[in-house]
């Protein structure tokens, strides 16, 4: 049935003779809405924020290194060679490759010994990893194909020699002297999880035959083009390695995919647990609605028996009520919106820029408020409306 227009101005005259009580009514939704979208938009930033710290070590990467034979001893031509990272670069998918070889040697620089790894790349070793070029720059073609005695070394490393800027700087690792041509970090760091330790040196790939003998790659990663790829790309891989050496060698071919996935059923199960502490508070709010509807129907008693004496039917008293409780739940879902998207506002400038971080606000989270509070209003609000409606108007105006 079609709801009249006295029916609705019946009901707001109604809330603004109670502008006090109305208003407390309308707290507990203003709280709940703000708290449903609040804590979408805090999910989200979690989720975010991991899944950049998980990323920031390398996007889409795929990783493999040669563990050993099953059943012979480790052999020298099972181990990853150049060869077969150029023949990865040919599958289908793979946009970049790089491979690395790391040792642990001494390293010498104004007459100070200190333990250091030593780290061989290939040219697409940057890209991959996202390592971060403080100062200088990575190696370019010309210090690959030459082997240029040229290095990079890490900021905690260069942070060993203050009030020095080591670019240009010799050092003595080993045998070798080396120009120091910039200072990195991992853009997000490893903790010694990966070959970077805190006091690392980067050298062109093929000078690490020097110190080893041997040009073999300890840990070859291959980046697919989308995340989507990254299972298949670890498929053809482990497929590849296997096919260019003998029967029994094994490989370890591995990918950040199940890391990222945890995270994400993490995120999600931290997100439903938020939200429905955010729909017991619309609950809350739904009872306190109810709660003073009722009291509201029984002060209004006379009021509703004078209105059925003069014509009105026991539906427009029905939806007069349910009016009323669709407007504070509305409204106070708007309110609750408007808090939770200014407090975004009046944060997202405070935080620290160095931490990348961008407050969402999520389209869904706003609707779902609005649904949720005007569907708690709505139901909370069927009985004291029921009720109302359902007075008699004989004993309404006998009513004190």
């Amino acid at each position: 049935m079609k709801i009249s227009k006295e029916t609705w101005g019946v009901a707001i005259d109604a809330l603004r003779a109670n502008k006090v009580k109305a208003a407390l009514t309308m707290l507990g939704v203003v709280i709940g809405s703000a708290c449903i979208v609040l804590v979408v938009t805090i999910a989200l930033i979690g989720k975010t924020y991991v899944l950049a710290q998980i990323e920031g070590v390398g996007s889409n990467i795929v990783y493999a290194y040669y563990m050993g034979g099953n059943e012979s001893a480790r052999s020298l031509s099972d181990e990853i060679t150049l060869a077969d990272m150029d023949a990865i670069r040919q599958i289908p998918h793979v946009v970049e490759v790089a491979g690395t070889h790391d040792m642990a040697t001494n390293m010498v620089v104004n007459g100070q010994e200190r333990a250091v790894s030593l780290i061989g790349v290939t040219d697409g070793f940057q890209k991959i990893r996202n390592l971060l070029i403080l100062r200088g720059r990575f190696f370019d073609d010309v210090d690959m194909q030459t082997a240029a005695k040229a290095c990079l070394i890490t900021q905690d490393l260069a942070n060993k020699f203050p009030n020095q800027n080591m670019i240009g700087k010799q050092l003595r690792v080993g045998e070798l002297t080396f120009t120091v041509i910039a200072v990195f970090r991992e853009r997000v760091a490893t903790f010694g999880q990966s070959e970077i330790t805190s006091e690392s040196i980067l050298i062109p790939f093929p000078l690490i035959k020097y110190y080893t003998g041997r040009d073999y790659i300890k840990t070859l990663y291959a980046q697919a083009d989308t995340a989507e790829n990254v299972p298949e790309v670890t498929t053809q891989v482990r497929k590849l390695l296997q096919a260019r050496h003998r029967t029994g060698a094994v490989y370890n071919v591995q990918n950040l995919s199940s890391i990222l996935d945890a995270a994400r059923k993490i995120s999600m199960a931290l997100t439903a647990v938020l939200l429905l502490v955010g729909c017991i508070a619309l609950i809350i709010s739904g009872v306190g609605i109810m709660n003073i509807m009722l009291v509201t129907v029984t002060e209004r008693t006379r009021e509703i028996g004078l209105r059925k004496a003069v014509g009105a039917r026991r539906d427009e008293i029905l939806y007069q009520f349910l009016i009323e409780a669709f407007i504070i739940s509305g409204l106070g879902a708007f309110v609750g919106v408007l808090i939770a998207v200014g407090l975004k506002l009046i944060i997202q400038p405070l935080l620290p820029a160095e931490l990348g971080l961008k407050i969402p606000i999520s389209p869904m989270s706003i609707l779902a408020a609005f649904v949720v509070s005007c569907a708690t209003g709505l139901t909370f609000g069927y009985l004291p409306a029921s009720r109302a409606s359902k007075l008699q108007p004989t004993d309404s105006l006998r009513y004190e």
